[in-house]
Parts: structure tokens; C-alpha cells; sequence
């Protein structure tokens, strides 16, 4: 009997596919296989992954890794110079200072942070497509792929769906979502885009799509609070601080889904104005902005219905 749906906990978040009509045990054993294999090679909570062992060898040596780890770490050296450093791979020492991923959160003395900004500066990456290696030019540096692995993961999961008799599908990768196919009755399909003031699962309104990914970043996924104020996750790497740009979070809907991860990190770090540079590359893709004063503002191909009042179009 097909299963209509499966969750586990990969790549840090909670993941759930669901593969209508023909989703058999072992496509759904295959997508895990292979979201577990990636989170093997890029993790940074793993000891033994490939960023694990170029982070343990900066300013040493470099390191020999995987075709995919270098593929994923030479794309995010694209988005890190079209973004002119808003997206930063390097930015893990500064992820690491405010403990916010590993849940030892604090907030760091403004010296801590400025004797660790030095270390944040992607064109300190030094690939070597003939070896196989990276190397980061100082001690201390350390890469985080953590605004773009999951959207290389859920890229990955359709390419299995692709070789089999699946027609619909949705992979949901903690926020980095797509829609596979089309539906049964050729309606567009229907997407919640989270309220980024609750937790997750409630929504500020629906999105319509076709085949697309949906990829949302915000105050929201992870965070703490001290005297009143939210610190998240998502850093400028500018500043060692998170990122303070008047946005509450970013939706990027686009075709690829690494893509949209990237951007939705960038976009949110520079901005509504400073990014609409940025998105002017990419023609192909679209974004939702929900500002703090809770305002939202889209691109202007996109069907969004505002479902929570507190919330309102510009």
C-alpha cells in the first residue's frame, strides 16, 4: 500500500514528503537516504563531514572533499558576490559566538565580535577544481552552508521523484518547500506563507503556484529573547549582529530551490530597497516581503490572499 507521507528529522529540521498516488516505500527510503548522505557531508554539528574537517584545517591546509560539497560551496561563492557579501558561507564563527543553532545562546561583547568580523570574508574561500580541495586562507575561519544545504537537499530529493512514476509531490525541508508536478484538477497550488511572529505552522496568508519551490526565511525559525528584544538566527555578516533590515521575513518563490535559499538569506540581510538590485538578476523569481510595522509587499506577478488580519498589503 503506498504511503501518503513521511517525516523525519534530517539535516537539523523536521522533513516531510509527501508523494501522491505512487509513493512507495523505497522512493520514500531513497529521498531520506539521500537528504542523510548530504547532512553527512555538510553539516557542521557532524565531526566527520567534509566543513567539518575544511573548518578544523584553516589557516593549515587544504582539504580534500566531495564533488557535491565543493559544487554547493563554489555556488555559494556565486551568491555571496552577486549579493556583494550579504550571503556569506563564512559567517561561522559568528554563528558559532551567539550559540543560537546550538542552543548555548548569548549574547557576545562587541570586542568578541570584533576580533572574529576579520574572519568573515567569502573571497577567503580558495577552491581547487583539479584537486578537489578548499582551503580557508586564515585560522579560525570557518564555513556554515547552513543557508543553502537544505535547498541543494530538497534540489536533490526532486531528482529522485524525477526517475519515478510519481506525478505530484511536496517536499517540505523545515521551511524550503516544492511543489512537484501538477495537480490532479490542474489547480494552482495553494502554499502558507508563516507568520513569522508565531511559531511555526500558523500563517499570515496563502500563496498560489505552479510547479515551484517556496523558501521562506525569518525572525521565527531560530531565536532567543533577552529584556524584551528577539535575537535570530539569520547574521549579517557586516556586523556579527543579526541582521537588522526592517524585515520581519522573505519568501522567494523561484524554479530552483538552492537558489531560493540563498536569496531568501540575502534578500532579508540587505533589505526591501538594497535588494531589489540583487533580484533584478534573477527574472525568474519572485519574493514576499513582511516588513516589522506588519506590512507586506510582493513582486508583482504573485496571487497572494492575506488570511490574518494584523497583516496588510502595501
Amino acid at each position: 500500500m503506498a504511503e501518503p507521507s513521511r517525516t523525519e528529522f534530517a539535516l537539523g529540521t523536521v522533513c516531510t514528503v509527501t508523494l501522491f498516488d505512487k509513493g512507495k516505500d523505497q522512493i520514500y527510503n531513497d529521498i531520506f537516504n539521500r537528504l542523510r548522505e548530504i547532512e553527512n557531508l555538510m553539516s557542521v554539528n557532524i565531526p566527520s563531514s567534509d566543513i567539518s574537517r575544511i573548518n578544523a584545517a584553516a589557516g593549515i591546509e587544504p582539504v580534500q572533499a566531495h564533488e557535491e560539497t565543493i559544487k554547493v560551496i563554489k555556488r555559494s561563492v556565486f551568491y555571496a558576490e552577486v549579493s556583494d557579501g550579504a550571503f556569506d558561507p563564512t559567517v561561522g564563527p559568528v554563528v558559532s559566538l551567539w550559540g543560537i543553532v546550538n542552543e548555548n545562546q548569548r549574547i557576545p561583547d562587541q570586542t568578541e565580535i570584533d576580533e572574529i568580523l576579520p574572519l568573515v570574508n567569502w573571497r577567503n574561500i580558495d577552491i581547487n577544481l583539479e584537486a578537489n580541495t578548499v582551503f580557508l586562507k586564515y585560522q579560525g575561519m570557518a564555513l556554515d552552508l547552513g543557508a543553502i544545504a537544505k535547498g541543494y537537499a530538497a534540489d536533490e530529493a526532486v531528482a529522485i521523484i524525477r526517475n519515478t512514476k510519481v506525478k505530484q509531490a511536496i517536499i517540505d525541508l523545515g521551511g524550503n518547500v516544492i511543489l512537484y508536478g501538477e495537480k490532479k484538477d490542474k489547480s494552482l497550488w495553494r502554499v502558507g506563507i508563516q507568520n513569522p511572529l508565531e511559531t511555526r505552522g500558523i500563517i499570515t496568508g496563502v500563496v498560489q503556484v505552479k510547479e515551484k519551490t517556496v523558501v521562506t526565511s525569518g525572525v521565527y525559525e531560530r531565536f532567543f529573547e533577552q529584556d524584551g528584544k528577539r535575537y535570530h538566527h539569520i547574521f549579517s555578516p557586516w556586523k556579527g549582529y543579526p541582521s537588522d533590515s526592517g524585515l520581519l521575513s522573505v519568501t522567494i518563490i523561484a524554479d530552483n530551490s538552492m537558489e531560493a535559499d540563498a536569496l531568501s538569506t540575502a534578500v532579508f540581510v540587505l533589505g526591501y530597497e538594497r535588494s531589489k538590485t540583487l533580484l533584478d538578476l534573477f527574472p525568474d523569481t519572485e519574493a514576499i516581503f513582511i516588513f516589522e510595522d506588519m506590512s507586506i509587499q510582493t513582486t508583482s506577478a504573485l496571487n497572494l490572499t492575506i488570511t490574518d488580519k494584523a497583516y496588510f498589503l502595501k
